[in-house]
């Protein structure tokens, strides 16, 4: 064989190699990966064959489905069907043929499609007798009427933004709302051109309404940050009487931060309490506090809290919560220079928390100092609705001591009394703060962020909320604008009133 030839056979024969060294790679190690993938059609068809498993929610002992399956007579044997679609979309997602899964519908699709290993022995059983295989089905944590009460509040007054609520001693997600929503129930058609149509119409609404903000989507948490600030001063040695600063104003380089009343705070020429302060959400007594703190201490209690942590799933994964910018290895827990701490300390400059993340602090003050992991999921259920596994707490530790929770709660009593809005009730004692967070280059002609954090009954906490708004107008306060929304949840928890 000529050399020009002996090239060529060397050449084709690298290729072949090449070519069967892919292909094993993609069959033995990637083949999860492509089976998992939510865009994988071929997979859902498949899984049209079979009966899709239920999505439940329980209030009392009246069980309602959140998501079920119809029958068809086309190729595809069962439709997804969502009841009361935009409500529950946060929690569910959609399945669709087009667009894959999200959500609940994605994280617990073994489950529902009954691949799952707990579902084996069903399966055979299925096999054995010739029964038409079916899902498991999810029960979620999901307190319907709070549930719709934020959801009420929040599309009556046309608000963009998130509501999660929890139990503080469990963990257990009451409530996760997102507005606005959108209808899973076109995504989940077997006819493609309506499915088109509505990815079109929610992709190009620029109120993003398939984004979830409660999980997906992080905010400057404004002086709603003010209670991690405190509780590393309370750890630190310091009480809900120490001294701060109530000075009117505090020089950060080329800048001044101010409070929002623009004079000292409570009218003092030296210093207030740190309960005044927390009252009256005292600008610069909270970053005056921060600095003198240091950037140390202040992240070292943002970590025990979970702010940084990038696993977190509900099962639904929860995007990162950050008190500094991100770094080129990722890291976001840093600050970035030597006067960041100042606004850092009232939660502005390059703080971002979900709302999932806001929540968890107030329940963690709530519950004793013991923060518990947030979770959507009750129950799976075999087909039959037997229980194959139940809910379980799961701590993550406590980045408080009980003493700092219960003078973060005693503070936050006072600072409820100073909050405005509907929903107050005389028979029920709320602690909370506000938050409003100021964005944009021209801060003071661009809407804020309105927060309003809480729990519920005070000295016996059933229910911990967080509740962000994107407003619209420049003068909104978290005090006039999420307070009600907030209350509104508490009350649904709760009942009578």
């Amino acid at each position: 064989m000529n050399t020009p030839l002996r090239r060529v056979g060397l050449a084709m024969l690298g290729m072949v190699i090449l070519l069967l060294a892919n292909a094993t790679y993609i069959q033995i190690f990637k083949a999860d990966d492509y089976r998992q993938n939510p865009k994988n059609n071929r997979i859902i068809l498949e899984e049209y064959a079979r009966e899709r498993g239920k999505i439940l929610v329980r209030a009392g002992n009246d069980v309602q489905l959140v998501a079920t399956v119809q029958p068809t007579n086309d190729r595809l044997r069962y439709l997804r069907q969502y009841t009361n679609g935009p409500l529950y979309a946060p929690v569910t997602g959609f399945y669709s043929t087009r667009y894959g899964a999200t959500g609940l519908e994605r994280a617990e699709d073994e489950i529902f499609n009954g691949s799952d290993d707990r579902l084996f022995v069903r399966r055979l059983s299925d096999l054995i007798t010739g029964r038409d295989p079916r899902g498991g089905n999810v029960e979620i944590t999901i307190n319907p009427a709070a549930q719709a009460a934020a959801y009420e509040a929040m599309t009556q007054a046309n608000y963009r933004g998130a509501v999660v609520a929890l139990e503080p001693k469990t963990g257990a997600i009451l409530a996760m709302v997102s507005t606005p929503s959108y209808d899973p129930n076109p995504l989940a058609a077997h006819d493609g051109d309506v499915q088109g149509k509505a990815w079109a119409a929610y992709d190009a609404d620029a109120n993003k309404p398939m984004l979830n903000r409660a999980v997906a989507e992080t905010y400057p948490p404004g002086s709603t940050f003010k209670l991690l600030v405190a509780s590393a001063a309370l750890e630190d040695g310091q009480t809900k009487d120490s001294p701060l600063t109530a000075t009117a104003s505090i020089k950060v380089g080329g800048s001044e931060l101010r409070n929002y009343s623009r004079g000292t705070c409570g009218g003092s020429s030296t210093t207030v309490t740190m309960t005044t302060a927390i009252a009256l959400s005292c600008n610069t007594s909270f970053a005056q506090l921060a600095k003198d703190l240091g950037d140390d201490k202040l992240i070292d209690q943002a970590a025990a809290y979970g702010i940084g942590d990038s696993d977190l799933t509900v099962p639904t994964p929860v995007v990162r919560s950050c008190i500094g910018p991100r770094s080129p290895d990722d890291d976001c827990m840093a600050l970035p220079d030597p006067l960041a701490i100042y606004q850092t300390g009232i939660g502005q400059r390059d703080v971002r928390l979900t709302p999932m993340q806001n929540a968890e602090i107030v329940a963690t003050i709530a519950n004793g100092g013991e923060r518990m992991r947030p979770q959507l999921v009750r129950s799976i259920l075999a087909p039959d609705l037997s229980v194959i596994s139940d809910f379980s707490e799961d701590s993550l530790g406590s980045p408080i001591s009980r003493s700092t929770a219960d003078q973060l709660r005693d503070m936050m009593k006072e600072s409820e009394k100073n909050t405005r809005g509907g929903g107050k009730r005389a028979d029920v004692q709320i602690a909370s703060k506000t938050g409003t967070a100021e964005t944009g280059d021209a801060p003071k002609d661009t809407p804020p962020f309105a927060w309003y954090v809480a729990f519920a009954p005070a000295d016996d906490p059933k229910v911990a909320v967080a509740v962000v708004v994107e407003t619209d107008d420049p003068a909104a306060t978290g005090s006039q604008v999420s307070a009600g929304v907030g209350r509104a949840t508490i009350n649904a928890v709760l009942g009578g009133g």
